[in-house]
C-alpha cells in the first residue's frame, strides 16, 4: 500500500499572508463559526466512534461500499503521482479521514494532505492557489463568491471536461444525483449555456424549521404551524404565555451580515418559483443597476424574519447562532429557523432535547402554495495549477462518490447526493429519520443562497439592519425604501 502523508497547519502567520489579497472579508467570514458549531457537535458527541460505525466489520477496506471501481475503469492510471490536498479542519475532514487509506490502495496515487484550522484556511487558501511554489492540487472549496472570485482570477480548474471524460469518470458517478440548486452555485459564467462547473459539493445546510414538541404539544395542542404567518402567530402567543420563561421563537438577531444566508432562505421562500439567477440571486432584477429591495416578496420576507424575532427573547438583538442554538437546546423556545446542520447535535444522548425536536420545511409564505428555501456549499475544487489536475480529480471523483459520501457524511450530517438520503446506508442509520425525510424535501426545493457581487458583505451588513429597524416597530415597506436608496447609492460608488 502507498504512503499517505498528513499535516496540520499550526495555525503561524503563513509566508505570504501580507499585503492586498483577494480573499473577500464578508462571506468567507460569514461562514467560518458557523461551521465550527458542527465540529464542536461531531467532538463532543463522539465522531470517531459515528466513524468506526461506518465500516462493517467483516469487510476487507477495499469492499465494494467504501471504494467505487468498475470493471472498466482503470483507477490505476495514474498509480505514484503523489497529489497535494489542501483541507479545512471541518468535520467532512474528520470524516474522510479513515478512508484515505483505501483510496491510495485503490488508485496507487499518494496523497499529501495539509489541514488547516478553520480560522486560517480561507487566507491560507487563496494564498496557496495564488503562489506558485505552493504545491495544491484539489482542495476543500467554499461554493459561494468566494470560489466566484477564484474562478474570476483564473485559479480553478474547470471540471467539466474530466466528467465527460469516459476515461476520467465512471459512468455510475451521476453528476445529477446532486440537486440542479447544489450544482449551480459552483456553474461559471453565470446564467450563461457555456457554463462549467468548478467545484463538487461535499457538505451543505439547508434552512429548516426546527421545534419543540413538547411545547407544541402544550400550547398548541400539538398542531405544527403550515404557513409563515401561522408559525409567527403561535410563537408570539407562546412567548406571551411563556411568561420570560419559555419564548415563541429563537433567530440569530445580531444585525450582522453573517446572519444573510438564513435570512435569504427565508426570502426564498416567499420568492417562489419566480426565477432568481445567478449573480444576482433575488436581490437584483437581472442587473446590478436595478435592485429590488422593495419587492412586495423580499418585504414580506424581511418583515417575516423581524416578527419572529419579536417573538423572542428580550437580548435577540444580540443572539447569533451559538447563542440561539444553546437555548434552542435548553429546550426553553418552541420554534428555530436555521441551518439543517445543526439538527443530528440535537439528537444525540447528552442533549437535553434528544427526542424531542421536530423538523420540517420552512412553512410557506401567504403568497406561495409549497415550501422553498436556501443553502451553502463546502465542496472540492482542483488549482489550477495543479500538477496533477488528472490524479486530483479521481480523488475528487472518488471522495464524492455515491459509495464514499455516506460514509463520510455520518461526521457532518449534510449529504448533498439524493441517494445519501434515500438509501440504506451507515448514513440513514445515523440520521433521525424525521431530520432525514426533512432535509431531503427541503434539497429538491432549495436554491443558492450567495450573490457574486464584491461588495455583497456591505450590502448584506444593510440587510441585517433593515431587520433591526423592522423589530424596532419601523414599517416593513418604509425600511425596505431606505435599503433600496442605501443599495443604490452603494451600486453608484462603483
Amino acid at each position: 500500500m502507498g504512503m499517505l502523508k498528513v499535516s496540520i497547519f499550526s495555525g503561524m502567520a503563513h509566508p505570504h499572508s501580507q499585503g492586498n489579497s483577494m480573499r473577500c472579508p464578508s462571506l468567507g467570514s460569514v461562514q467560518r463559526s458557523r461551521r465550527r458549531f458542527l465540529q464542536h457537535v461531531c467532538t463532543t458527541a463522539g465522531v470517531t466512534s459515528l466513524l468506526a460505525n461506518c465500516r462493517q466489520p467483516d469487510l476487507a477496506p477495499t469492499d465494494h461500499l467504501n471504494s467505487p471501481t468498475s470493471s472498466r475503469f482503470n483507477w490505476q492510471q495514474f498509480k505514484g503521482q503523489t497529489i497535494s490536498l489542501l483541507l479545512n479542519e471541518h468535520p467532512w475532514t474528520a470524516g474522510i479521514q479513515p478512508y484515505l487509506a483505501d483510496f491510495v490502495a485503490q488508485t496507487g496515487i499518494q496523497t499529501n494532505i495539509t489541514i488547516v484550522p478553520e480560522p486560517e484556511y480561507f487566507q491560507v487558501m487563496e494564498n496557496a492557489l495564488q503562489d506558485e511554489f505552493t504545491p495544491i492540487d484539489a482542495f476543500f472549496l467554499p461554493m459561494d463568491s468566494t470560489a466566484y472570485r477564484l474562478w474570476q482570477a483564473s485559479l480553478l480548474q474547470p471540471l467539466t471536461p474530466f466528467i465527460n471524460n469516459p476515461q476520467l469518470t465512471e459512468t455510475s458517478y451521476n453528476l445529477f444525483d446532486f440537486p440542479e440548486g447544489f450544482r449551480l452555485a459552483a456553474m461559471y459564467p453565470p446564467a450563461v449555456n457555456e457554463q462549467q462547473l468548478f467545484g463538487i459539493p461535499a457538505t451543505f445546510e439547508a434552512y429548516i424549521l426546527f421545534y419543540n414538541k413538547q411545547l407544541v404539544n402544550q400550547y398548541l395542542d400539538g398542531e405544527v404551524p403550515q404557513t409563515m404567518e401561522q408559525l409567527i402567530d403561535a410563537a408570539t402567543t407562546i412567548n406571551q404565555l411563556g411568561q420570560g420563561d419559555i419564548f415563541g421563537a429563537v433567530m440569530r438577531g445580531v444585525p450582522s451580515e453573517t446572519i444573510i444566508d438564513t435570512v435569504t432562505g427565508l426570502i426564498l421562500n416567499c420568492w417562489g418559483n419566480a426565477p432568481s439567477p445567478l449573480p444576482y440571486n433575488v436581490w437584483f432584477a437581472g442587473d446590478w443597476q436595478v435592485p429590488q429591495f422593495t419587492d412586495p416578496k423580499i418585504v414580506e420576507g424581511l418583515t417575516a424574519y423581524a416578527r419572529l424575532m419579536q417573538a423572542g427573547p428580550p437580548n435577540i438583538s444580540e443572539i447569533d447562532w451559538p447563542q440561539a442554538t444553546a437555548l434552542f437546546q435548553t429546550g426553553k423556545a418552541a420554534f428555530y429557523i436555521d441551518a439543517s446542520l445543526f439538527g443530528p447535535g440535537y439528537e444525540q444522548t447528552d442533549s437535553a432535547i434528544a427526542g424531542r425536536v421536530g423538523y420540517k420545511q420552512l412553512p410557506r409564505s401567504r403568497s406561495q402554495s409549497t415550501s422553498l428555501t436556501g443553502h451553502w456549499l463546502w465542496g472540492l475544487g482542483i488549482a489550477q495549477k495543479a500538477r496533477y489536475p488528472k490524479a486530483a480529480w479521481l480523488f475528487v471523483q472518488w471522495a464524492t462518490s455515491q459509495q464514499m459520501e455516506p460514509l463520510i457524511s455520518v461526521a457532518t450530517g449534510g449529504a448533498p447526493r439524493f441517494s445519501s438520503w434515500l438509501n440504506p446506508s451507515p448514513y440513514t442509520e445515523a440520521m433521525d429519520i424525521d431530520y432525514a425525510l426533512c432535509v431531503q424535501k427541503a434539497m429538491q426545493t432549495s436554491r443558492p443562497t450567495v450573490v457574486l457581487h464584491a461588495r455583497w458583505n456591505e450590502m448584506a451588513l444593510a440587510i441585517a439592519e433593515t431587520i433591526q429597524s423592522i423589530y424596532n416597530g419601523t414599517d416593513g415597506q418604509l425600511a425596505a425604501s431606505k435599503l433600496q436608496a442605501q443599495i443604490e447609492q452603494l451600486i453608484a460608488q462603483e
